[in-house]
């Protein structure tokens, strides 16, 4: 047990007003805001702390939506994105409202169906410079974007790049239909033309969504 203030002890756990459901450090969890018109805080739980009074805190790293960051949101991150910040807080464990699970970018593009309560993160954030670790990340496709997990992208069979069905001239519903797919690059014209009109209909087949992060370095968060 670590060391604490005279009159305050750490805990193991909380339960979650209302609920059995118990947090713990290490935990992420849903914050309410003060703001009840805006979606509920982020943050990893660092520390519980109880006074003699048994009024429990929490210490917190919180985590940033795009739109909190100096940068804003930009085209490439996802609705359920999340950048993990280097501003600590402590706040009362009532205002925590429930759990959640921050996903690895590499693990939430596996998940075959996303909860309310599955978020990712592949950035760290500086609150104060608003500087990104890493500040560089993979690009795709002619439009040279990082990848957005909410976005289907379809695999050239030729040169393995990922490309999205708008930047092709495709809609999403005609890449799903493709068996095979050659970008303007690896083909000649007359295959190009081809491999971008014909859509058959193979429900056997599956579309090869992007799942890696292979790809070239590009500098992009600076």
């Amino acid at each position: 047990m670590a060391k604490t203030k005279p009159g305050k002890k750490d805990l193991d756990s909380y339960t979650i007003k209302g609920t059995n459901k118990l947090v713990k450090p290490g935990d992420c969890v849903l914050m309410r805001p003060s703001d009840s018109d805006k979606p509920p805080y982020v943050a990893r739980v660092e520390k519980l702390e109880a006074d003699h009074r048994n009024n429990v805190k929490v210490r917190v790293r919180w985590y940033y939506r795009p739109e909190e960051s100096i940068g804003g949101r930009r085209q490439f991150h996802g609705a359920k994105e999340l950048f993990l910040s280097d501003h600590f807080d402590v706040q009362s464990a009532h205002t925590i409202e429930g759990k959640c699970i921050v996903h690895s970018f590499k693990n939430y593009t596996k998940l075959e169906n996303v909860g309310a309560e599955d978020y990712f993160c592949r950035f760290e954030y500086k609150a104060s410079t608003g500087g990104f670790t890493p500040d560089r990340v993979a690009v795709y496709c002619k439009c040279e974007m990082p990848y957005n997990p909410d976005d289907l992208m379809v695999q050239c069979e030729g040169c393995k790049d990922w490309f999205h069905p708008s930047c092709m001239g495709m809609t999403i519903e005609e890449a799903k239909k493709l068996e095979h797919f050659l970008c303007s690059d690896c083909s000649s014209d007359d295959d190009a033309k081809r491999s971008l009109n014909s859509f058959p209909v193979s429900p056997s087949v599956e579309i090869k969504v992007r799942r890696t992060q292979s790809g070239f370095a590009h500098v992009l968060l600076l």
